[in-house]
């Protein structure tokens, strides 16, 4: 705690050993968080802490008992249907993804199909090629929607962050501005801006920092009934050499329905842009960075639990008629009823974490899941910015499952390379990947956490999840799929959604096993040695900074 207290006067000292402006941007982004961090300090775990999964059930507040007439297989997590939707569907229409190539192609060929909606949330579209080749895809949809024999109502909504896809003379925006123009009837562009970034903090902080205070970093692309769920952004690097993940959900109305719903709630809490380029808040709406802080708060929290709460309680009338009518029918009569589904074999819960907006879901379902993670089972966890938040760290090293936690050597970090201090961001997860490797060992825990590293020449790594094996089984029955990182952003900062996917089917499990698997198998181990290398050696500076503004990146 005596470093910590010490942390104001020490960057003090170090703001003169920084090259650039980025040490102000983090200076000032801690002093905004001054007032938010009394209430964490409440929060933090005691070491003591640690015990408690060994000692208490976890999380029972969000525990609900078994439903004897569901199927089986789902009774350890049916407790999350109390927090969000639960969207049970066949196995046959979801489908694992392996590669940026397949992503891009699939993207296209859905926006070439789809007849009633395109949604697309993004941290940010691209300037290149391969983007305006997608700019292209929409216009000639939208072009062929209005020369149609009987005119479609195709709608297509894309949220992006203001801060991102705003950087540069040619942007995000100016990419989008065309079908704005040529379209407005049918075309909306959302731009959120994060309420944390305002006053003098806004107009110190330089273009580019900016973004370390808050972002828009839900990845969701969805087309007519068609979902894909991902961590990747709409730019070239995402269509070609940057890993990441990807799960295509096919004919799935509800969950179709939900994320349309979601993005459509935060694009009326984000800025509208207009085909001049200018930027409006929807009417009734109050300022996301001029207006009061609290009270768009309270209004962006209405508008998204509205959708989350209004959903949950439409897949609970569901349920209730698939499994708990007067008299349950065969999956055979089901068909032949028309009225009733036959039962599905795999589950979906939408996991949403808006932190400036309280709303915590994801967090809290993250957490339920590392808890109760019981001996025997193993937890296969990935991100491309290794930086657990301390809450996620304490439960890894003292629970009792076994984890193997891949992240991205410093030759696939997405800064490596970078001009300026940016450049020396790899070096700070080195050393943060050092220091949790010497809490592992200092607790003896080497064969139970185990670390790996990706690499992979001429590529980058941006895949981010879990994977959750039971005790006994060589199959993962649960993975989460999404935009987070367990990072302090991800949980406290960003706009992030994941889903978590519940299955009993073979077939689909085997897809996630060998999705794990084939990025895994491109990973080596990390042990004392790895950070004996001479590219692991981490400047003094970066060792004295990292602590500092780990929290921003």
């Amino acid at each position: 705690m005596a470093a910590a207290a010490a942390g104001p006067v020490l960057w003090r000292r170090l703001l003169g050993l920084l090259p650039g402006r980025p040490g102000w941007a983090a200076l000032l982004g801690r002093l905004s968080d001054r007032l938010g961090r009394n209430r964490d300090r409440r929060r933090r775990r005691s070491p003591w802490l640690l015990l408690a999964p060994l000692l208490s059930p976890a999380v029972p507040q969000v525990t609900s008992p078994p439903c004897c007439l569901c199927p089986e297989g789902v009774h350890r997590f049916q407790w999350i249907r109390n927090l969000v939707p639960e969207f049970g569907v066949s196995s046959s229409h979801v489908r694992v993804l392996s590669s940026p190539a397949e992503f891009f192609e699939l993207m296209k060929g859905q926006i070439n199909v789809a007849k009633r909606r395109v949604v697309m949330a993004s941290l940010y579209l691209g300037t290149g090629p391969l983007e305006q080749e997608l700019v292209d895809c929409l216009e000639s949809t939208l072009e062929k929607s209005l020369q149609a024999k009987f005119p479609s109502d195709l709608k297509v909504s894309i949220l992006l962050d203001f801060t991102r896809g705003s950087r540069g003379r040619k942007n995000s925006r100016t990419m989008l501005l065309p079908l704005l123009q040529r379209f407005p009837e049918q075309v909306r562009v959302s731009l959120f801006h994060t309420p944390n970034l305002r006053g003098l903090l806004r107009l110190l902080i330089p273009e580019r920092f900016n973004e370390t205070i808050g972002l828009q970093h839900i990845k969701v692309y969805l087309f007519d009934n068609n979902v894909i769920l991902s961590g990747a952004n709409l730019s070239d690097s995402y269509f070609t050499n940057r890993q990441d993940r990807y799960v295509f959900l096919q004919d799935c109305a509800e969950i179709a329905d939900f994320f349309t719903e979601l993005v459509d709630a935060v694009g009326d809490v984000s800025l509208q842009l207009q085909g001049d380029d200018t930027v409006h808040v929807v009417e009734g709406m109050v300022h996301p960075y001029k207006g009061d802080r609290a009270a768009y708060c309270r209004a962006a929290n209405k508008r998204v639990m509205d959708v989350i709460n209004s959903a949950r309680a439409r897949q609970q009338v569901l349920h209730a008629q698939t499994f708990h009518g007067d008299s349950l029918l065969t999956q055979e009569d089901a068909a032949a009823a028309g009225d009733r589904r036959p039962a599905p074999d795999t589950w979906i819960y939408p996991l949403i974490q808006m932190k400036p907006f309280e709303i915590q879901i994801d967090e809290i379902v993250t957490e339920s899941l590392l808890t109760e993670a019981e001996r025997g089972a193993r937890v296969y966890l990935t991100t491309g910015y290794f930086n657990l938040t301390q809450a996620y760290m304490d439960l890894v090293l003292g629970t009792r499952a076994e984890y193997q936690i891949l992240l991205a050597s410093p030759e696939v970090n997405g800064f490596f390379g970078a001009k300026g201090v940016a450049g020396a961001i790899p070096a700070a997860y080195v050393h943060i990947e050092r220091q949790f490797y010497r809490a592992v060992c200092s607790l003896g825990q080497q064969e139970r956490v185990q670390l790996q590293e990706y690499w992979r020449r001429g590529w980058t790594f941006h895949a981010k999840g879990l994977w959750l094996y039971l005790a006994g089984s060589s199959l993962p029955c649960l993975t989460l799929i999404g935009s987070p990182n367990f990072g302090y952003r991800s949980v406290h900062r960003d706009l992030e959604a994941q889903i978590a996917i519940v299955t009993e089917s073979r077939a689909l499990q085997q897809q996630l096993h060998q999705e794990q698997e084939r990025l895994y198998l491109r990973s080596g181990a990390v042990s004392s040695a790895t950070f004996e290398q001479p590219s692991r050696q981490v400047k003094l500076w970066v060792k004295l900074v990292t602590p500092l503004i780990k929290n921003f990146f």
